[in-house]
Parts: C-alpha cells; sequence; structure tokens
C-alpha cells in the first residue's frame, strides 16, 4: 500500500520501509551502497536509518 503524503512526520524519515522498492532504492544511494547490501543490511538490522547509515558506512 502506499504512503499516506499526508502524514509526513520525522518518525517517518527515521524508518526505511523494506518492503518498497523506491525506499531501498533511495536508502542505497543515499548511503553509496548497491540494492543487494541495502537489502542485506535492512534484513540484518531492521529498519532504523540512523543504524542503517552508520552500518552502511563500516561497508564503504
Amino acid at each position: 500500500m502506499a504512503d499516506d503524503k499526508s502524514k509526513q512526520g520525522n518518525r517517518d524519515r527515521s524508518r526505511v520501509a523494506g518492503d518498497e522498492d523506491y525506499e531501498i532504492r533511495y536508502f542505497a544511494q543515499e548511503a553509496g551502497i548497491s540494492i543487494e547490501q541495502a537489502r542485506d543490511l535492512i534484513a540484518r538490522h531492521g529498519n532504523d536509518r540512523e543504524t542503517l547509515i552508520r552500518e552502511a558506512k563500516k561497508l564503504s
């Protein structure tokens, strides 16, 4: 189901929707990693953006 664009708060931005391809692509680009690496990080560490960015830096 699509995101509700009327509900745009910081809580939504602090998470990466692991089941949405566009969110994974955006996160991968933002973090400078591949889409496969992004999916793997989400699977291992959950969807907290701060944690994922920290872990992605370890890959670079």
